[in-house]
């Protein structure tokens, strides 16, 4: 347990502060709105599991982000139709990523309240995945920009890039606290090369994101229902 206040801590952006997966899944069910007009037949199993394989796929070539999201659709509207999708059909895949891109930006709950009393006693930092484009017009637009000395886009979050994050911010691992909802890229990394992490499950999550913690990373994990337990566990610890 640290013995005093951390020197750091980040957030992280998507299902975290703000609400992001449940417009995939809208993104995913207009998706196949699209192709049964265009006279594609095929069931929401087969389509939800070819979509989900050509995303992880395509990680590596166009990281994470509504607009590899949409290539992803695009591709997976090829291969189902035999290269037979109209210009019409895809024209539609184009303006729901538009839609996405330019969408509200909603907070969970107590997520502005936490960011703007922690900013009072505690450096911050956001680290989040996805396209920089996208990912700074929404920290623009949810209103918390002031409240984070630095945001970090990244096109993953491994423990590799926390560590060179932190590097430039010249802070210890041990005084390094991350607050995310995934397991896979916000704690495991980070407890990984000796940090510490707040796990803020999300009521809707991408299965990419799922992972399992060891004993011994829960030992440097602590877990809330929501962000609006966080200032607490902070005063507490």
């Amino acid at each position: 347990m640290p013995a005093t206040r951390f020197d750091l801590i980040a957030f992280d952006g998507d299902d975290t502060l703000w609400h992001n997966e449940r417009s995939y899944r809208y993104g995913r069910e207009r998706f196949r709105q699209i192709l049964a007009t265009a006279g594609v037949v095929r069931s929401e199993e087969e389509i939800e599991e070819r979509v989900n394989t050509t995303e992880v796929e395509n990680i590596r070539y166009y990281g994470y982000g509504v607009s590899s999201f949409a290539l992803s659709l695009i591709e997976t509207a090829i291969e189902l139709t035999g290269g037979r999708i109209t210009g019409a059909a895809l024209r539609e895949v184009i303006a729901l990523a538009k839609q996405m891109l330019t969408e509200e930006v909603e907070l969970f709950p107590g997520a502005r309240e936490a960011v703007t009393a922690l900013a009072k006693s505690h450096p911050l930092i956001l680290i989040t995945k996805g396209d920089l484009l996208h990912q700074t017009s929404k920290v623009d637009r949810s209103g918390l920009r002031p409240s984070f000395r630095g945001i970090e886009v990244v096109s993953h979050k491994t423990r590799e890039v926390y560590e060179e994050i932190l590097l430039r911010q010249g802070v210890s691992p041990s005084r390094f606290l991350m607050v995310g909802n995934s397991l896979r890229s916000d704690i495991l990394p980070v407890v990984e090369s000796g940090g510490w992490a707040v796990y803020v499950p999300a009521e809707l999550s991408w299965s990419h994101e799922h992972a399992d913690l060891s004993e011994g990373a829960r030992e440097r994990c602590f877990e809330i229902a929501s962000l609006e337990q966080l200032p607490g566990l902070l005063e507490a610890l």
